[in-house]
């Protein structure tokens, strides 16, 4: 199937932003945190986020469970990226998908480089090493937009 030219994506990076900051308002609206908190603050969310996750029963999820799940942990990462980190989304090339480009956040990174993650990817990544935790998720995602380094003792 043939992709379409990543500038579609690039006119619709405004409204793909806004609904990815917006679906994480919602989220952190939905478990309690005071919207004052979350509008300073994005790790005000931390907390009620991995309490709720905790929770689901994710053995029992359907594939549409997993589908919301995934774009809402997507959203939260992103927007703890962005408002902490000065990630900004951008738009890439991607033959893997039927679209042919994909979302991703950028950032210069401690080495003054820019580098890249998809918060799906990193969100996807957490699903395949249960239990969910959010503080590993946006490390991971922090490490590999070079934002942070990984701790070594050598």
């Amino acid at each position: 199937m043939q992709g379409q030219d990543p500038g579609a994506g690039r006119a619709a990076l405004n409204e793909w932003s806004e609904k990815s900051q917006q679906n994480a308002a919602g989220i952190a609206d939905m478990l309690g945190v005071p919207q004052e908190a979350y509008a300073a603050d994005p790790l005000s969310l931390l907390a009620a986020l991995q309490n709720y996750v905790s929770s689901l029963p994710l053995n029992e999820f359907e594939q549409s469970d997993w589908y919301t799940l995934h774009s809402d942990l997507a959203s939260c990462l992103a927007d703890i990226l962005i408002r902490r980190r000065g990630a900004e989304w951008n738009v890439v090339q991607d033959s893997t998908t039927a679209r042919g480009y994909r979302y991703v956040l950028q950032a210069r990174g401690q080495d003054g480089s820019t580098h890249r993650v998809d918060p799906y990817d990193v969100v996807m990544e957490e699903f395949q090493n249960l239990p969910i935790e959010i503080t590993r998720m946006i490390g991971n995602a922090e490490v590999t937009l070079g934002v942070t380094r990984l701790r070594t003792d050598e």
